[in-house]
């Protein structure tokens, strides 16, 4: 294994990752293969999409998961492996390929695939990029990140570190996703693993919580894709005292840390939808419920009319109202404020559910910054949530009109 300063998935202690160009696209820049590789087994849990048609390697890394342990994730981009008639052979001969070449048992690997649904995908350049594959296995995740990404723009990756009882812990995670981004999980992947010592049932529990408040507020396009998947690992080398139970310890420690990496992740991705030029995050505050705040949130970044009003720096607050009026919240929408906000200044445009007179230029100014936030003050509560999206634009539709193709 090679020697470099630790990156994303490889930031905890213990892990190892790698990225190649094995031959499933066609273009030989763009690498298609990663691995994430553990030590030694480690803690394991994963969500899922909530699509009814899901990617053969979803069923595989279920299978793999009933015993909460895992020890590698292969993943390829390229070829969603969804609707194929063998996909669950290919998925399980991807973690055969694993345990033969490094040694894991194939039931430890877990298993993920992106790209183009309904197209066969073959083993044979897969098998013939493993050995590489295993030879570049290092502490930098670049080159895995890279390759799980289709129409990103860039690779996401993000690490902090905490402290558990005086031990130094450290949780990285990667992710891809640019379009088919929907609330209940879209096609994006996000590997999170940590070197902190937890019991494994802890862990599926909080990554359901934390992603209803992070990934599941994310929204490209409205569409929910079919091999949407979030995997954690816990492989215990930093040494703390185990954490056996939500009062321990360490655990709101390790809370706040994976908190903070699924919103980062969940930035990048809103950020990075398919032709985008605007972040767009919504902050809802006031709301009766964390429901009612979460889905006025996720229905103003998701309207399209307000995403098109963003893409052209226009401050038309009125499609945010209506967002709202129809996201089935329980809202007196006569009391409902808005401003907009960015690194440019802010600007005050809605109060008690009416417009407020503003400078049309300074509104201009304001979203003409690369992220905006969208203040939604309801007056009803004292629930708050947050979602994120990123603007409409005509590049959009370009890259999925011949995506296939």
């Amino acid at each position: 294994m090679q020697s470099s300063s630790r990156k994303g998935v490889c930031a905890p202690i213990g892990f190892f990752a790698n990225g190649v160009h094995c031959g499933i696209r066609k273009n030989r820049s763009k690498p298609d293969l990663a691995l994430i590789v553990s030590e030694c087994p480690a803690a394991a849990a994963a969500i899922y999409t909530q699509n009814l048609v899901k990617g053969a390697p979803l069923f595989v890394t279920r299978n793999h998961l009933e015993d909460n342990t895992a020890q590698a994730i292969i993943c390829n981009s390229g070829n969603a492996n969804t609707c194929n008639a063998d996909g669950i052979k290919i998925a399980e001969g991807m973690c055969a390929l694993v345990q033969t070449h490094c040694g894991i048992r194939a039931e430890n690997v877990l298993v993920a695939s992106t790209g183009v649904i309904g197209q066969p995908l073959s083993l044979n350049p897969i098998a013939g990029g493993m050995q590489s594959l295993k030879e570049g296995l290092s502490v930098d995740g670049t080159a895995a990140a890279e390759a799980i990404m289709t129409t990103d723009t860039f690779s996401k990756q993000t690490s902090v570190a905490f402290d558990v009882g005086g031990v130094t812990c450290t949780i990285g995670g990667m992710g891809k996703g640019s379009g088919m981004i929907h609330p209940n999980m879209a096609t994006m992947l996000v590997f999170i693993t940590s070197d902190i010592a937890i019991a494994p049932a802890l862990l599926r529990p909080l990554l359901k919580e934390i992603a209803d408040d992070t990934f599941n507020m994310i929204t490209v396009d409205g569409d929910t894709s079919t091999n949407d998947n979030v995997i954690l690992l816990a492989n215990g080398m930093a040494g703390n005292r185990e954490i056996t139970s939500a009062q321990d310890a360490g655990y709101a420690a390790f809370k706040d840390a994976l908190l903070c990496v699924m919103t980062t992740l969940s930035k990048m991705l809103a950020g990075d939808g398919e032709g985008a030029t605007h972040l767009i995050a919504c902050r809802v505050s006031g709301a009766k419920t964390k429901t009612d705040a979460r889905a006025m949130a996720k229905g103003v970044v998701g309207s399209s009319l307000l995403k098109a009003a963003i893409f052209g720096s226009d401050a038309n607050w009125g499609r945010v109202l209506c967002a709202i009026g129809y996201c089935g919240a329980d809202v007196d929408v006569q009391k409902i404020g808005v401003a907009f906000q960015s690194i440019n200044g802010e600007v005050m445009v809605c109060k008690n559910g009416a417009g407020v007179p503003f400078s049309e230029e300074i509104a201009k100014h304001v979203l003409s910054a690369s992220e905006i936030t969208i203040q939604v003050t309801a007056q009803d509560g004292n629930a708050a949530a947050t979602a994120w999206g990123c603007d409409l634009t005509y590049d959009y539709v370009k890259i999925n009109g011949d995506y296939r193709t």
